[in-house]
């Protein structure tokens, strides 16, 4: 297999995990982490999987070929040292990302992230976890608006672990089911409008309770 179509495979993991698994056998547990660590540690990666991955991950464990104890802390140590490298990358670049033209970076992610991480704050650590794109550059706009380290860490960590632990755990129990496989990235944007609705409704019922007592 040469290099691009081992990229491909890659690309399309939700499909091609089987294969993966009958050619590299317990190497994938490494291939998998390198695949979340660089989506969630490199903006320039965004578009590989990770939702699916994890999803279809999940449900290869529920037939025994994978171990779902070691999956489960493989991914979130990949997920938690990911966002960390891209943190310590956007703060090294700082403000400069805006004004400059980085050929590398795509501007209008950023601008979307960096709206959503001024709405909410630390949280977007969390919830943009589940959003793919978003979920890469989250970290990267934080340490750009100069979030402090423990601060970061500590949503940081809190992500990783939901999002790990409620994707693979969920093909673990549902990813074998054909009609939840097929469209679980409307599932998980679902779950994500139910989490950010009410926090938007919280911010405008306090917008007008400062306009009606003025």
């Amino acid at each position: 297999m040469d290099l691009m179509q081992f990229f491909d495979m890659i690309l399309h993991v939700d499909k091609t995990l089987g294969t993966l698994l009958a050619e590299y056998g317990v190497y994938v547990y490494a291939v998998l982490f390198a695949i979340v660590f660089c989506e969630t540690g490199l903006v320039v990666l965004f578009f590989f999987p990770g939702d699916t991955l994890l999803f279809i991950a999940g449900a290869f464990c529920a037939t025994g070929q994978m171990s779902l104890p070691l999956l489960l802390v493989l991914l979130i140590v990949a997920a938690v040292t990911g966002n960390t490298l891209n943190y310590w990358i956007g703060e090294a670049i700082g403000q400069r990302v805006f004004t400059h033209d980085y050929r590398w970076i795509n501007k209008d992610a950023l601008r979307r992230t960096h709206e959503f991480f001024e709405r909410h704050g630390g949280k977007t650590i969390i919830l943009a976890r589940f959003v793919p794109v978003v979920r890469t550059f989250a970290p990267f706009v934080a340490g750009v608006s100069d979030m402090t380290h423990a601060r970061f860490q500590l949503f940081n960590f809190t992500g990783a672990a939901a999002w790990v632990l409620t994707l693979v755990t969920g093909g673990y129990f549902f990813g074998n089911i054909p009609v939840v496989r097929d469209h679980l990235t409307a599932i998980v944007l679902v779950g994500v409008g139910a989490a950010v609705v009410p926090l938007a409704l919280g911010g405008l019922y306090k917008v007008g309770r400062r306009m009606l007592s003025r």
